[in-house]
């Protein structure tokens, strides 16, 4: 979904006319880091893990994986004197807490994914001024998706420039 929602925004930006007739240089944006790493995306980001059910479905995710790093332990030491039931009952206990742990923590990527969709959407237009923006005065005459370009230096990339101009923009409302 997220890669369809950049792309589209890709395309968008591709129609803009100072593009089209553009002769400048190329560069490279990742959209989504952009956004994301914006002070605005941030701040609701942390909004969100400050959240009384995230909070507590972090707390539960800590207490698994500490009680998972223990059970590895204690079977990791003790493997070689269990007897075959005792190691059957071991892995069984590892692997129950292991899907209780991919469970909790699928919950908090669920949602700090559905925050960071919600942002991508929402900051689409002041993205799309931005890049008109960059693509003016930086004289670009190409602008790929970082996503879909194999190799590019550091200095074709205008990430940092979009989350600036956002921030930016984010200030002044």
């Amino acid at each position: 979904m997220i890669k369809k929602f950049i792309a589209v925004l890709a395309l968008g930006i591709a129609m803009v006319p100072a593009l089209a007739s553009a002769q400048g240089k190329v560069a490279v944006v990742d959209l989504q880091a952009a956004i994301l790493q914006s002070d605005a995306a941030q701040q609701r980001l942390d909004s969100v893990r400050n959240e009384e059910g995230y909070k507590a479905d972090k707390d539960e995710f800590d207490r698994l994986r500490e009680e998972l790093d223990k059970l590895v332990r204690e079977f990791q030491k003790d493997a070689a004197v269990m007897s075959q039931e005792q190691q059957v009952a071991s892995r069984k206990r590892l692997a129950s807490k292991q899907a209780d742990l991919e469970h909790v923590g699928g919950k908090l990527q669920q949602a700090e994914q559905a925050t960071g969709q919600a942002l991508l959407q929402e900051m689409s237009p002041m993205v799309q001024e931005v890049l008109s923006e960059l693509i003016a005065t930086e004289g670009i005459g190409l602008l790929l998706q970082r996503t879909s370009v194999i190799h590019a230096d550091p200095g074709y990339s205008i990430t940092a420039k979009v989350t600036d101009k956002l921030n930016q923009l984010s200030a002044a409302e």
